[in-house]
């Protein structure tokens, strides 16, 4: 029986919770970094068809709309402000959070809407495509769509309506899975030293929200925003127009900043995941599988001009070891996690378990200098170079 105790923890990291949480966050990573990939992939054969259409005086501007979005990259002041922006927001959030509810409540419906129409958006295409004949249709000023668009943007707004009317934890999740995929697909990282910068600040931000803010708060700040509901802007409406009915007994809502899995074989018991666990080591990701794209289109120009490549660790991946290291950071996370029985700073482990294999793969492959500063912009060298 006390053997059976001993081990409980490795029984309650088996449980479906938490293998949930482990499984979504990695196909989100994966999933996001690809769709940021392609999207960049897309945008450079735009530019080469944009600069075709130049030379050839044909304009072809039709189809150009649809990606018109700008991807942000960060620099490194805002690589270094984005942490004290974030702290900034929390403060805001545990202090103000009662007479804020609703703006923060509609605010976040909205940005979500966006977000899972843009997760969705390839499912639509896929099944629309047989359909379809591409072709954009004009809402005025509001711009043209494609029946894909309008398709993704309608599911996307009936999912988040039906998650205002409900408060249902399964819609709250496939919002915050929208998040986390446009999140990684529309901010890049430009190198290795703003990546390392951003995730060292977040580590100190994350440790110190999680461990020392009931110091000098009586509270623990992160965990009391993460975890408290909201106002249901529809019960409040109905209240205040004294409209019965179930309309008015619509449940708080539990704002999509974390993911949670219920676990099927203890009643009550969820595992929860906030976004910006998701998120910031997905950034990193992200760039290490564009870095590897890069790579790669690198060394297969390279051989087309005769020029040998080196083949040491050539076949070892960024992309494959960071994901190994995410998925061991946050093995390691939920094991302290039941070890010592309180919420734990998931990026204190994240971080540490991505980012040191990364800086000694490169370092031992050579590539740590040029992915530290400007990682995209080497010149390849020509056939009659001397090498």
């Amino acid at each position: 029986m006390s053997a059976t105790t001993d081990y409980q923890w490795a029984y309650t990291i088996m449980d479906s919770s938490r293998v949930s949480t482990f499984l979504i966050s990695i196909l989100l990573i994966v999933y996001g970094s690809f769709r940021s990939l392609n999207m960049e992939q897309e945008a450079r054969e735009r530019e080469k068809e944009k600069e075709l259409a130049k030379l050839t005086g044909i304009s072809n501007n039709e189809g150009m709309l649809l990606y018109s979005i700008d991807v942000q990259t960060l620099d490194t002041m805002q690589a270094l402000c984005l942490p004290l922006g974030a702290s900034v927001s929390l403060l805001v959030m545990f202090f103000f959070f009662d007479s804020m509810q609703m703006l923060f409540a509609i605010c976040t419906a909205v940005i979500a809407t966006i977000a899972l129409a843009f997760l969705l958006l390839p499912m639509c295409q896929y099944i629309i495509r047989p359909c379809s004949s591409g072709n954009k249709i004009s809402f005025g000023i509001c711009g043209r769509f494609t029946g894909a668009e309008l398709m993704s943007f309608s599911l996307s707004i009936t999912i988040v309506c039906v998650w205002v009317l409900t408060g249902h934890w399964l819609l709250m999740d496939a919002m915050g899975m929208g998040l986390c995929v446009a999140f990684i697909a529309f901010v890049r990282l430009p190198s290795l030293k703003v990546s390392t910068l951003l995730l060292t600040g977040l580590l100190i931000y994350d440790v110190f929200w999680v461990f020392f803010s009931s110091y000098l708060f009586n509270a623990n700040v992160m965990v009391k925003v993460a975890t408290r509901p909201a106002e249901n802007p529809m019960g409040v409406l109905a209240r205040k127009l004294h409209v019965g009915g179930m309309v008015r007994e619509a449940p708080k809502l539990s704002l999509p900043g974390k993911l949670v899995f219920p676990s099927i074989y203890t009643t009550g018991h969820f595992s929860m995941l906030g976004l910006g666990d998701i998120v910031m080591p997905g950034l990193l990701l992200c760039f290490v599988l564009r870095y590897d794209a890069y790579k790669k289109s690198q060394m297969i120009h390279l051989a087309e001009v005769g020029i040998p490549t080196p083949n040491h660790l050539s076949r070892i991946s960024y992309f494959h070891c960071s994901l190994i290291g995410y998925f061991l950071g946050l093995l390691t996370a939920t094991v302290s996690s039941e070890v010592f029985k309180a919420a734990q700073p998931a990026l204190l482990y994240l971080v540490p378990f991505t980012l040191l294999p990364l800086l000694t793969m490169a370092y031992l492959k050579g590539d740590l200098r040029t992915m530290w500063s400007e990682p995209f912009i080497n010149a390849v060298p020509s056939k009659h170079q001397d090498v």
